[in-house]
């Protein structure tokens, strides 16, 4: 069904202003043969140069201008609902600065104006600020009074826009203006969650003082509004505030109000603002103000299902449209619909319909979508709580002191979510298991009402986490760790989907550019959207969606794209830098290098730069310096990788950065066999591309270089054998990693390869993996086929098995030796193959 009201004719005569108002100013007639939007333009012009008492009149009599006009092409079907909305927040805006003049109070629009989104018969909800000492206060409520007296006294032309002022701070008992310093101590001891609500559209007006006063009242306002973190316990705030509006309606039987009774205006915007609430601490992209845009906003972000954002942005336009019809007929403020048979046949003919009854079926309509879709956002979770299960750790949860010193609602959330995580334990393979890390996870949010909230306001993410907590202690760990990380369970659609590496970055950046300079908030928008992406990974991972290989290639292009997310932050920040861009590279090696990445794995890297300013060498170590600290440090959102510079040139008592001329001559003259082998799994991850090419151009002449196969062998197996030495067993278990027969055996081999015959056969130093590389050592005739094939496919067991163990906490990846017998027998063979003598003893 349609949810737009449809065009109309010219139906202007339908109003009694109209018509009461060409009656008195006959000559405004002519502006309405072919009626042009009003221009802000426009509206200036009519006001230029008036004093004090002029300026009243040209307002007024402007203002009748603008809503005659406005009132012409909405009725004529010419204008749609943002252009009326807008040409009237014009006229708002024009007004306020033709009073204030040169003054420089800051005046804050609200509500409605401060969303672009004015009514035609709007009251102007505002607050007034200055900067500077309470001294100067008196003059500035000089100021404001002369304001609201220009605006909203009544003359024989009328009034201008009522003026509302009791969102100020302390409402009608505090001062008519405040100093930023009070509105911010304000927030702090007396903000309540109404006024989080009220200040979510609020939006400077007039801002003396420029981009710095911007930031100074943003920095203030913004903490207030949105909470750093995911804020579900606004939806129980919001809903009590909205059972306390329905109360009032019903007591003064508006039922068929289009703003405040049930369907109408107000329950589209609390379904808007309660979201926007929730997330948009963590997503600058949901502070938008106009409720149409935050629609299309949490659709795109799948906060709101698209039907039901498409629904309620078609309810929305209706009941705006109806709202402006119901004002349209005598220039009041009226919200109700008429009783009277013959302005019942005046609105629904200005809204299109041909008769009342069949407008009156189509607003019920309306009205009932909107409600199911309040419903759907606001419905209390569940019936009474059932009584907790009998269990040790529970009885322990419930005696303790940070149980008795959470709030009553924390309580009575944990109350009901305590017996529904005992259910959702029983359907998996371990329920006990799987109940004590949900309690463990239980124990720690329990503090931290918004994730208590989440989880009790959807028990679909309940239900998910005791899934993903049941397949993987790691997991469970992690989320603990992590429990920002818990919203993610709300959407399968987006914890499933296949990453998208460009709206990923484009996300990143966008938060990233939103934050500012503030250094520790960039930091932990970089922890927690890493955090959030590697949990979806798991998440994929745990149902069977990723192979190891796959999952390890994921991990790898983040931890790239983090890498360089990283780069341009630090070199945005850094002082003395002399370029627009930095000739620096990251090197990732071992796993990083080979793409075989794990949830928790160390990044082992080195930085390159190709630079010949004299400035470089300090500049780029600089530069180093500070992205290790960025990458490695611990803030409050955690740590994003732990960082291993050791592969650099000369070690640890080695420049943290080299420049390529000094790398490739280290390489040359003094590298050492083994850090000719770290080269087989090398790569440019991040930074300038030219300086990656450099790299991987020495890469290749080191790798291709003639050796003598003899001292190289033994050079490798002297290695092993130090490296095993390194790495006792006496478990009797099998070590997938280091044991003889086992991964580390199997990377030897194909690094002895690369080395040996690169010079022969170029294509061996492509960084293709050890599987790949085995595959092409076959080809080559390198090595026999049989055991190439089966140690191919004892590596993938190897990683699989290590992959699974850790998942479950395992500190050492160790099996009986039978399971994997046949495993290390093809290794074996790979072994005598290549270096001619058993698997390293």
């Amino acid at each position: 069904m349609p949810h737009s009201i449809p065009p109309t004719g010219p139906k202007l005569a339908l109003s009694r202003f109209a018509q009461r108002l060409l009656a008195a100013r006959p000559e405004l007639g002519a502006e309405l043969a072919d009626p042009q939007p009003f221009r802000r333009a426009e509206m200036l012009n009519a006001l230029e140069g008036r004093a004090d008492d002029e300026l009243a009149r040209g307002l007024r009599r402007l203002r009748n201008r603008v809503l005659l006009r406005v009132m012409a092409r909405d009725l004529s079907g010419r204008a749609g609902l943002e252009e009326v909305c807008g040409t009237m927040t014009d006229l708002a805006e024009v007004a306020i600065e033709s009073v204030l003049g040169e003054d420089d109070l800051i005046v804050i629009g609200m509500g409605k104006l401060g969303g672009r989104e004015l009514n035609v018969s709007s009251d102007v909800d505002l607050v007034f600020l200055y900067r500077g000492s309470a001294e100067a206060q008196e003059r500035y409520e000089r100021a404001g009074r002369r304001l609201i007296r220009l605006l909203s006294e009544p003359t024989a032309d009328g009034f201008v826009f009522r003026v509302d002022m009791r969102l100020r701070p302390y409402g009608d008992s505090g001062p008519l203006t405040c100093n930023f310093e009070a509105l911010e101590q304000y927030f702090i001891t007396q903000g309540r969650e109404w006024e989080r609500y009220a200040w979510l559209k609020a939006r400077p007006l007039t801002v003396p003082g420029g981009a710095g006063a911007m930031r100074e009242l943003d920095a203030i306002v913004r903490p207030f509004v949105f909470r750093k973190y995911l804020d579900y316990g606004t939806l129980g705030a919001l809903r009590a505030l909205h059972a306390e509006v329905r109360r009032d309606v019903e007591r003064r039987e508006l039922a068929e109000h289009v703003k405040l009774g049930p369907g109408g205006i107000r329950e589209i915007e609390f379904i808007v603002q309660a979201l926007q609430l929730v997330r948009g601490g963590r997503d600058p992209e949901l502070r938008v103000r106009p409720t149409l845009a935050a629609l299309k906003a949490l659709s795109e972000k799948n906060l709101l299902p698209l039907q039901a954002a498409r629904e309620l942005g078609d309810a929305y336009v209706f009941l705006r449209r109806l709202e402006h019809r119901l004002q349209y007929l005598d220039d009041a403020q009226r919200h109700d619909l008429p009783q009277d048979a013959k302005d019942r046949a005046r609105v629904a003919a200005m809204c299109g319909f041909t008769s009342w009854d069949v407008f009156y079926a189509q607003w019920r309509a309306i009205r009932e979508s909107v409600s199911r879709h309040f419903l759907d956002v606001f419905a209390e979770p569940g019936a009474a709580p059932e009584p907790w299960p009998p269990h040790p750790r529970l009885a322990a949860l419930r005696a303790s002191q940070r149980y008795a010193a959470l709030p009553e609602e924390s309580r009575r959330r944990l109350e009901r979510l305590v017996p529904a995580l005992a259910h959702a334990a029983q359907a998996t393979p371990d329920p006990e298991a799987t109940l004590v890390r949900g309690v463990d996870l239980v124990e720690a949010i329990a503090s931290r009402a918004a994730y208590l909230a989440l989880l009790a306001e959807h028990p679909e993410a309940l239900e998910r986490v005791a899934r993903m907590i049941a397949s993987s202690s790691w997991a469970a760990e992690y989320v603990t760790r992590h429990p920002l990380l818990l919203d993610e369970l709300l959407d399968d659609r987006l914890l499933y989907a296949p990453p998208d590496w460009i709206s990923f970055s484009s996300s990143l950046k966008r938060q990233l550019a939103a934050a500012h300079d503030d250094t520790e908030q960039r930091m932990n928008i970089l922890r927690e959207m890493h955090q959030a992406q590697v949990f979806r990974l798991l998440a994929q991972d745990l149902a069977g969606l990723l192979t190891v290989e796959k999952l390890a290639d994921q991990l790898s292009a983040l931890a790239d794209l983090m890498l360089q997310a990283c780069i341009d932050e630090v070199w945005h920040d850094l002082r003395g830098r002399h370029r627009e861009a930095p000739r620096f590279a990251v090197i990732g090696y071992g796993k990083l290098g080979g793409k075989e990445l794990g949830y928790a794995s160390d990044l082992d890297i080195i930085f390159l730069y190709d630079d010949d300013d004299e400035r470089a060498p300090e500049v780029y170590a600089r530069l180093a310096q500070r992205l290790n600290t960025w990458v490695s440090s611990r803030t409050s959102s955690g740590i994003l990788f732990e960082t291993d510079l050791e592969l650099r040139p000369s070690g640890a008592s080695g420049l943290l950065v080299s420049s390529i001329a000094a790398f490739e001559r280290y390489q040359n003259e003094s590298a050492w066999v083994w850090e000719h082998q770290a080269l087989t799994r090398a790569r440019y991850c991040a930074g300038d591309a030219d300086v990656g090419d450099k790299f991987e151009a020495i890469r290749q002449r080191i790798l291709t270089r003639q050796r003598d196969p003899k001292p190289l062998k033994a050079e490798i197996l002297a290695m092993r054998d130090k490296l095993h030495a390194a790495h006792p067993n006496t478990s009797g278990l099998f070590d997938v990693k280091h044991d003889a027969g086992g991964m580390i055996d199997i990377e030897f081999a194909v690094q002895f390869l690369v080395l040996g015959f690169s010079s022969e056969f170029p294509s061996l130093t492509g960084n293709l993996g050890n599987i790949a590389l085995l595959s092409m050592a076959a080809d080559h005739g390198l090595v026999p086929a049989e055991p190439a094939e089966r140690c191919r496919n004892a590596y993938r067991e190897f990683r699989r098995i290590q992959h699974s163990l850790r998942l479950n906490g395992a500190r050492y990846a160790r099996v009986p030796r039978e399971r994997v017998a046949a495993e290390t027998a093809a290794v074996r063979m790979l072994w005598q193959a290549v270096f001619g003598r058993g698997a390293n003893p």
